[in-house]
């Protein structure tokens, strides 16, 4: 149940009045009891708004979808499937975007005290499950979107066998030294798919090579970035021993780096992971993400929560696809594709 001003007076040992003066701005309070009331209040999760917003929130018919980056194109793609299977309700939608920071634990206790959704899909948000379990205390149904909880409903894809999959068919067909392109280290994706990457390696007798891992020195959206993909490709071009093929964390992170090769007159077979909307314009291999369906999925999960908030947890965990296209072609292979064009263009120019 939620909290009210009446839980927090009687928790604290004062009446009722004293607890509003404070969530009013009054004078008059002591400011030993203001502090006393309003720790009171973070800790027990009530906000100044919830009393009045919490007795509508059944009726307020809004989810808020909680989203770190709303131009990280993984995002927009969730968003696009959310928005579609919301559509087939009576709810409204909210986003609310929050900062990648140190204090991105108190954003979402925030977002989520003021009460006013019904409930909440939690993009992308990683955080430890000692911080998921102190959520619970606002008794509001949440379902998790690329990341796991035993407290809620999720749906994900599992990164680490993506990675060890893509990493695995590159090494099938015979290529030895084989390049990662990461992002930050403390995302919790980057690490998953670093660890596929290595289990590949391992179980196919070869040992890690650290300098093989790379990563770009741009950290906005946590290195999911062109820029970050550019100069990461960058920097392994510039190994006295070059790669000779690559693994990339995210297809917008390799369309990048396609772009360096181009730049520096080089070419490595190369995969992604996404299958975001530009990559098959680009011919990029990847490892593809039913993104649309997981939004779907997610406020599916969502809305039977919010019907049924006695269900037993639900977690969703999808299997990446391995999509082949042109970036993942070997260089002799590339060469003869070209050797061919070349030829049926110059013969078709000879007069019979």
């Amino acid at each position: 149940m939620s909290v009210t001003i009446y839980d927090i007076a009687k928790e604290a040992g004062v009446s009722i009045a004293t607890v509003s003066r404070v969530f009013n701005n009054s004078t008059n309070v002591s400011e030993k009891s203001r502090t006393k009331i309003l720790q009171l209040a973070k800790k027990m999760g009530y906000h100044p708004q919830a009393m009045a917003q919490g007795l509508a929130r059944k009726k307020s018919k809004l989810i808020s979808v909680i989203v770190p980056v709303i131009s990280n194109y993984f995002f927009m793609e969730v968003l696009e499937g959310i928005q579609e299977q919301i559509g087939n309700s009576d709810f409204d939608l909210n986003i609310y975007n929050i900062k990648i920071s140190d204090d991105i634990f108190d954003q979402v206790e925030y977002s989520i005290k003021r009460g006013m959704a019904e409930g909440y899909v939690i993009i992308s948000v990683h955080l430890s499950e000692r911080e998921w379990k102190a959520l619970k205390k606002f008794d509001v149904p949440v379902t998790l979107v690329d990341e796991y909880s035993a407290e809620y409903d999720s749906v994900s894809v599992d990164s680490v066998e993506g990675a060890y999959n893509a990493t695995r068919y590159l090494m099938e067909n015979g290529y030895e030294r084989i390049a990662m392109i990461s992002a930050i280290s403390s995302s919790k994706p980057s690490q998953d798919r670093i660890s596929g990457y290595r289990r590949a390696l391992e179980d196919g007798g070869r040992f890690l090579v650290p300098e093989l891992i790379v990563t770009g020195s741009s950290r906005a959206r946590d290195g999911f970035t062109e820029k970050n993909g550019y100069e990461a490709m960058i920097s392994l071009l510039e190994l006295p021993e070059l790669p000779d093929a690559c693994f990339c964390n995210s297809d917008i992170q390799a369309i990048g780096a396609i772009k360096a090769m181009q730049d520096r007159g080089k070419y490595l077979p190369i995969i992604g992971f996404d299958d975001i909307q530009f990559s098959d314009f680009f011919g990029l291999s990847t490892m593809r993400q039913p993104m649309r369906e997981m939004g779907e999925m997610a406020i599916g999960k969502l809305l039977n929560r919010i019907e049924n908030p006695d269900a037993n947890v639900s977690h969703t965990v999808f299997s990446p696809e391995l999509v082949l296209r042109s970036s993942s072609i070997s260089p002799a292979a590339m060469a003869e594709a070209s050797s061919l064009r070349d030829d049926s263009i110059t013969g078709s120019s000879v007069p019979s």
